[in-house]
Parts: structure tokens; sequence; C-alpha cells
């Protein structure tokens, strides 16, 4: 009985389980506020396709929870039957323990006869010996006579009292089933209504879920949007190695929030956006341990073989492909010459990562104007061109091109779309795992370090190969009331988790939330760090004394984000933290990627 019962039951959360939580979610990729320049083309692109992606994800998550409603109502009534069947079950062992009650009664009565019989037969086995029988009868016939009739008395005796030991056993063999099944039963029916309830959990969080993309969607407003980006442009993060400098706070110059910040929080992130393709930095660390060019490439990307290619470049003077003017034309070696995106210096094994980055920006170039046919523009936003007096980059830079003349990676035939940046944080993504694109077959997901894996922050920072970038590890931002460093103080913190749990609550609040030092983008009031916890009661923080940071390093991503404080703790996923620490953080304080460590002094 136990055992059907349960085995129709997983089969049926299984099922309802597969068809809510693993094939709904899928759709709901790339609804998320995307790391890029408002002023890029591309950025505005992504921006379109992640409002897309979330309207796209309620709508087929909709449509993929509909169809299980019925298999959740059936769920629902099968364990309803079940739970009458444990009932009608209560009913029978009650009827067995009345049963066993007046068996005991009968008992009772039978052992009375059987204690007499037993004396009885006793004492008539004392006197019913042959030989005595035999000497105190007048003739055989007489004794025959008596000790026939003796020896039935006598049986009757021993079958009296054996049918009452018989029922005695068998009372206390009933007696013992029934506690077991009462056993069993109270489990039972303590399991399935857990189970019942955990049922009813199900299609309440898919209802959740699809409650926190139709916030996502809320939160991604086209002001916000933008307010978001200009935000994370207004940072300056360099997006290729060349730029020099280091990240905005306090990492690497030294700079200290001052009096008044004890206790205070530091938000860290691993790298740039946009971690997808050759990692500059990260090329660096690899040509040092002694890997040469095709190693290096093949690395970061995946591509068939290379393929020299004779070309002409058209440079614009836009943010993007064929937009602006044509300010430049020329062959495609000359022109990636000309192209400033990593130190000269880097001339380590043979040069090799300069010999990767050109065959990349070749590639890049020739993939991104269809091999010439469209131009090129001349900012980080395409790749940093310079014709400073009609004079190449020249020194190492010169000799790598010259190294690697016309040379390209392709697949399939084509030049392949080699993205870089400066610095990934020990991680490498493919194109679909960022906001608003899609998935490329020449990108891959890898972890850069030497073990090609990595279990702590600690190992990471230890160990990545672009671990010796100035932006690997930076807490972005900074104001003067902090000594120019973007140190949180606790009862900061607080109020950003208090605009999560609010907006948890209200999704209509999430419009008064941003940040308090700035214009309110849709143009309406934004509530203070008082009015937002005097809008969430009980359930708001007036300090934060500990986060936890957990992360997923086999693929770079922070999971989940825990705070505690005042006696509470509350976890929140990496999307909800970092959409809403960046839209509340004050000054151009952020979180600018999805890995992140958080410190404290």
């Amino acid at each position: 009985m136990e055992y059907m019962l349960r085995k129709q039951f997983v089969y049926l959360c299984i099922c309802l389980f597969v068809a809510l939580f693993i094939a709904a979610p899928i759709h709901a990729q790339g609804c998320t506020l995307p790391d890029c320049d408002a002023s890029g083309s591309d950025c505005q692109d992504r921006l379109r396709n992640a409002q897309n992606k979330c309207t796209e994800a309620i709508s087929q998550l909709e449509a993929a929870k509909q169809p299980q409603v019925s298999e959740l109502q059936k769920l629902q009534a099968s364990i309803t039957a079940f739970q009458n069947r444990i009932k009608g079950i209560e009913v029978e062992l009650v009827i067995k323990a009345n049963a066993i009650a007046e068996g005991e009664k009968q008992l009772s009565g039978l052992l009375t006869v059987a204690y007499d019989r037993i004396r009885q037969f006793y004492m008539r086995s004392v006197n019913s010996s042959p030989f005595f029988i035999f000497l105190s009868s007048t003739n055989v016939g007489s004794a025959l006579r008596t000790y026939g009739y003796q020896q039935a008395v006598v049986n009757e005796d021993k079958k009296i009292i054996t049918q009452t030991a018989l029922l005695v056993k068998d009372l206390e063999n009933r007696k013992t089933v029934l506690e077991n099944e009462k056993a069993t039963i109270f489990g039972l029916k303590a399991d399935f209504d857990k189970k019942a309830a955990a049922v009813k959990q199900l299609l309440d969080s898919a209802n959740a879920y699809e409650s926190v993309l139709s916030n996502t969607l809320a939160a991604v407003t086209a002001k916000q949007q933008a307010f978001l980006a200009q935000k994370l442009a207004g940072l300056g993060i360099p997006l290729f190695a060349i730029s020099g400098g280091g990240c905005s706070s306090d990492l690497t110059n030294g700079k200290d929030p001052g009096p008044g910040f004890g206790g205070s929080f530091g938000f860290f992130t691993f790298g740039v956006p946009n971690r997808v393709g050759l990692n500059q930095y990260g090329a660096w660390g690899r040509a040092k341990d002694h890997q040469d060019y095709d190693t290096i490439l093949k690395a970061y990307y995946d591509f068939t073989g290379y393929q020299d290619f004779d070309v002409t470049i058209k440079v614009n003077n836009g943010n993007g492909i064929n937009q602006g003017s044509i300010i430049w034309t020329g062959s495609l070696d000359n022109y990636v010459k000309r192209v400033y995106e990593v130190p000269d210096s880097w001339t380590d094994n043979d040069s090799a990562a300069l010999k990767a980055q050109a065959i990349a920006v070749r590639s890049y170039a020739l993939a991104a104007t269809d091999n010439g046919n469209n131009s090129i523009c001349a900012t980080q936003q395409c790749q940093v061109f310079k014709d400073v007096n009609g004079q190449t980059k020249g020194g190492n830079w010169d000799v790598a091109v010259d190294a690697t003349p016309r040379k390209a990676m392709v697949k399939d035939g084509s030049p392949i779309k080699a993205f870089f940046s400066s610095t990934h944080g020990g991680y490498a993504f493919n194109t679909g795992d960022l906001t608003g694109w899609s998935n490329t077959s020449y990108t891959k997901r890898m972890v850069d370090t030497p073990s090609k894996s990595v279990s702590s922050f600690s190992d990471l920072r230890n160990n990545a190969y672009d671990k010796d970038s100035p932006w690997f590890y930076c807490d972005w931002g900074g104001r003067s009331s902090a000594g120019g460093t973007a140190w949180l103080k606790p009862d900061e913190v607080a109020d950003i988790v208090n605009v999560m749990l609010l907006v948890q609550q209200d999704s209509g609040a999430q419009k008064h939330v941003v940040q308090t030092d700035k214009p309110n983008p849709d143009g309406t009031d934004t509530w203070d760090a008082a009015t937002v916890r005097s809008k969430l009661g009980g359930a708001a923080y007036n300090s934060i004394s500990n986060i936890t940071v957990n992360a997923d390093f086999g693929v770079g991503r922070v999971t989940n984000v825990t705070v505690s404080g005042d006696g509470k703790t509350n976890t929140f996923s990496l999307d909800t933290f970092k959409l809403y620490f960046n839209l509340r953080a004050p000054a151009n304080i952020q979180i600018v990627g999805p890995l992140f460590n958080v410190e404290r002094k």
C-alpha cells in the first residue's frame, strides 16, 4: 500500500516539475538588464532585445503553465484520493481495534475455562495412570472403559487449552499488526499532508517566477534603461587593455573612505562587461606561461582553421557599423596596424599575445564588415582605430601584424566575429550568456586558469590568467563624501536591501526606489530610506551586519546573495540584487558584472 501510494505521487510530481520548472524558465534567458554603454548602437539593440525577451518569457511561461493547470488539478485530486484512502484505512484500523477489544473480552471468559481445564487436566493426569486404573477396576473391561473415558476427557482438555493458546497468540499478533499499521498510517498521513502542501507550492512557485519576470520587465523601462546605461558609461570602464589606469575606487590607488565608515562594505566585480572571446590580459598571461598564439586563440574561440584575406577596409566616424562618414580606407593589414588595443610591451614568448590579438582584430573586422562591404567604427564600440599623421602604430605591434599577414580565423569557410575585451575576470562566456545576445558557434564558456577550475574567490584571484589586469577585481564608482571610494555604510546597504524587499511586496514601488542623489528618471518622487522603511514595516532592516555571496565557480556567476542584520536574514538572486543595487546605490557606485564579491572594512 505505502509503496504504491509513494510511487504514484512521485511519478506525478516529476511530470509536473519537468513541465513547469525545466521547460518554462529556459525561455527566460536574457530577461535581465545588459551591462553596456548606452551610446552604442549595439547596446541599444541589446536593451531592446532584453525587453523583448522579458515579454517573450512571460508569454512562454504562461503558455507552458496553462496546460499544467489540469495536471496540477489531477495531481491534487490524486493526493486527495490518497488522503481519503488513508482516512478509510484509519476507519478500518478503528474497526480492527474494536474487533480486538471484543476478542479480548471474549477471550477473558475462555481463559477462565482454559484455566479450569488446565487444573483438571493436571489432576486427571495424576490419576489417569493405566496401572492405577487396572488395579482399581474389577475387571479388564471396566478398566479399559474407564481409561478410554479419561483419555477422551484429557484430549478434550488438550484441545480447549490449545485453541485458547492459539487465540491468545492470534490476538497478540493482531495487536502487533495493528500497532504497526497505526505507525505506518500516521507516517503516511503526515507525509502526504506535507506533499499536498508542496504540490500547491508548485503552481505558486510558477506564479511567483512569472511575477519576478513581470517585475524585471517593469524595471526594464526605457527611461530606467537609459539611466542605468548612462550610470555605467559614467564609470569610464576601459574595454581595451591599452587604455591604462585602474579601478575607479580604492583598490589600486590607496584611497580611504575616512571616518564614519567602520564596518562598511565594498562590492568588487571580477573583470569588465562583455566577457566574450579573447581575454586580452588573459592572452598576455598565457604568453607568459609559454603558450603560442595558436594555443591562445584556440583557448578562447572554437574555429576550424586560418585563412588569408586581402580586402579593403573602410572606417567611419560614427559609433557602429555603417554609421557616420568614411574617414579612412585601406588594406586589411594596414587597418590592423592602426588598431590600438593592447600594449606594445607584451612581447613575451615571441609576442604571442600581440600575434593572437592581430589575428582576432582581422577576424572581427572581416565578419563585422561582411568582408569589407560595410564600414567599421573607430571607437571601442568596434575596435579602437587611430590614424595618427597617416602612420601605423609601429613598434612590436607592426612586427606582430607582419608576422601573421592577412591571417584570420574561420569557421565553415567564413571569418568569425572574434569578440574580445581587456579583462574577463577569470572566465569567458558564449555570446548567448550575455543579455540580449544569441549563441554563436565560435564563442565558448571556459574557466581561464591553468587548472581550468576554480574553487573560491581567493583561488580565482591567485590563479586566473588575467589576474595582473588593473581591472581584474574592482569596486567601481566613488563619491567625495567617502574619500572618492565606493564603500557603503551598513545602513546604506540596509536601504538597498529594503528596496529589494519592498519591490518584492509591491512592484508598483519600483519607480520610486532609484538612488536619492540623482533626479528620478521616470519624473516621479523618489522615496528616501525612512520612507522605504516605513512602507516595509517590521520587515525592514536598519543595519546590515553580514553579506554572503554564493557563486557557481564552474561558470563564473553569482547564484545568490544572503544578507543578515537586526536578527533577520534574506536571500536574493543575482539579477534582483545587482539590478536594485545599481538602481539605488549612490553616486555612480555599481556592480558591473555577473561575478562579484563583498568585502568589509
